[in-house]
């Protein structure tokens, strides 16, 4: 809804109107936080491969309550080791020629840049220990 109330207020109006416009919103269905939250959840573990910190950044920046995004995490599997690993085994294949400390290095910055951050060293070392 942050967004939604951002766009309407470049609108130049009044605060009751902006406030009118979203109630309306709301109770349309085109406007749902959890429902934003959920979508971008998903779209965040399924295509982009991202972990719970960076998830629930990206949250915070779109203007998603608080409570909302809590309970969009607390819905999510517990599961970034093993998507971790996952993306590190797919990645430490195109690594093969590189050094052993210089593929270690470049795969745990692209792990901990998806909000992998804490398991990202063991997951790079077992994927390239594992090739």
């Amino acid at each position: 809804m942050a967004e939604a109330r951002a766009v309407i207020a470049e609108r130049d109006l009044d605060p009751v109107a902006i406030a009118s416009v979203l109630h309306g919103f709301i109770r349309r269905g085109y406007l749902d936080d959890r429902a934003l939250a959920d979508q971008l959840v998903y779209s965040a573990v399924e295509r982009k491969g991202q972990g719970r910190m960076v998830i629930a950044q990206s949250l915070a920046k779109r203007g998603i309550p608080r409570d909302v995004v809590d309970a969009a995490m607390t819905a999510l599997p517990d599961d970034d080791a093993d998507r971790a690993l996952e993306f590190a085994r797919q990645k430490a294949r195109s690594m093969r020629a590189l050094d052993h400390e210089v593929a270690l290095r470049r795969l745990v910055g692209q792990l901990a840049r998806r909000g992998y951050g804490v398991g990202a060293l063991d997951a790079a070392r077992q994927a390239l220990d594992e090739l």
